[in-house]
């Protein structure tokens, strides 16, 4: 590592974590300004606001990094490079004999390297708190019951009509299991459910229930023809892959983007329904780091240069060709639901722009 290199990630870190905090401030604010009405309907105390206001941003700043990483670097490493080009280093770099794109070689460094920190908060800590990414704003400690209809639970589907998620407890539950047919063959119903957690259930868990019955239907032989007859008896018990946690999580509609990929790859073979949509999160997750260093090297070019220039003008155009960029990835992943090419909407904008950066860089003139 060079006295240049040493340089450059000094100030690009610099740079970072200014950036990193504004971005993030700002996004906090302004979605506390158009949602404060939400913290505050139901007419708790201050502090009990505020404590739900620290709850609730606390949690998804993780989801609004996750978000934003790729532009806070993209940001950090322009100025970094805008503030060597106006103070004229870059061009005492050229006199020394150094390249600019020897130049460029710690920015993309740092660049992989901010890409870990997305990797893990996606990976690791998202996951851990996706029952928390799915609370809305008006219940941002779980303490609100809500109605659970038709949760897909392996084989039989879970409903109920009050869950309350921060003690774990469902109110009038009814499971339906079914054959491998997909026909009902059982019933259980229930007053109360409360979850207990042990690593002697395969599932992970099971359901304690309260006032619970099982009902099956029987056919059986008569002379005068086959008569249907319904068997009662009563439970104690559910065993379940659904916690309250998963159950939570699966109340938002993109609760898959919350799971990391070894969920996304253990529930593609349990919820064969789900199959395009999990191979379309799991695209997404593998190519969204090549997403972000390719804004980088889309925005690289309008300022590594030695030449004087109009600083205002290049940072417009290196905002809309960069910005075209994360809407495509943006809109592509969010919007575009591809059944037979799951793999298209995420790799849509390194298909489109990946030449456009080759163009750009190969202009470069060192």
């Amino acid at each position: 590592m060079t006295t240049l290199d040493r340089y450059l990630l000094r100030s690009l870190l610099v740079n970072y974590v200014i950036a990193l905090a504004i971005m993030m401030s700002l996004y906090m604010v302004l979605d506390l300004f158009f949602n404060v009405d939400e913290f505050t309907e139901s007419g708790e105390s201050l502090w009990t606001v505020c404590g739900n206001i620290v709850s609730y941003y606390g949690a998804h700043s993780c989801l609004y990094f996750s978000q934003l990483s790729g532009v806070i670097t993209l940001f950090a490493c322009m100025t970094t490079l805008a503030r060597m080009r106006r103070a004229n280093e870059l061009t005492a770099v050229l006199a020394s004999g150094v390249s600019l794109y020897r130049v460029a070689v710690p920015v993309l460094a740092f660049g992989v390297a901010t890409s870990l920190f997305w990797y893990v908060d996606t990976q690791v800590v998202m996951p851990r708190i996706a029952h928390l990414l799915a609370r809305s704003h008006d219940d941002a400690t779980g303490q609100r019951s809500r109605g659970v209809w038709f949760a897909n639970d392996g084989p039989a589907l879970l409903s109920a009509l009050r869950f309350f998620p921060a003690q774990g407890r469902m109110e009038k539950v009814l499971i339906l299991h079914r054959n491998e047919h997909g026909a009902v063959g059982t019933i259980t119903q229930a007053e109360e459910a409360v979850w207990e957690t042990s690593p002697a259930y395969s599932a992970g868990g099971i359901w304690r229930l309260r006032g619970g019955v099982e009902m099956r239907r029987v056919i059986g032989d008569d002379p005068l023809g086959p008569r249907d007859s319904v068997e009662r008896h009563r439970v104690t018990s559910y065993e379940s892959r659904l916690s309250p946690k998963a159950m939570e999580a699966r109340q938002f509609e993109q609760w898959l983007k919350y799971l990391s990929s070894w969920q996304l790859a253990s529930l593609d073979k349990q919820e064969p329904v789900l199959a395009d949509r999990i191979r379309q999160a799991r695209h997404v997750r593998f190519a969204t780091p090549f997403v972000h260093l390719l804004m980088l090297l889309l925005g690289l070019p309008f300022f590594l240069s030695r030449e004087p220039a109009n600083m205002v003008s290049d940072a417009g155009k290196c905002l809309a060709v960069c910005g075209l960029c994360y809407f495509l990835a943006y809109s592509s992943t969010h919007f575009v639901k591809a059944s037979t090419l799951p793999a298209l909407p995420a790799w849509l904008p390194l298909i489109v722009f990946a030449p456009v950066a080759v163009v750009l860089i190969d202009r470069i003139r060192t």
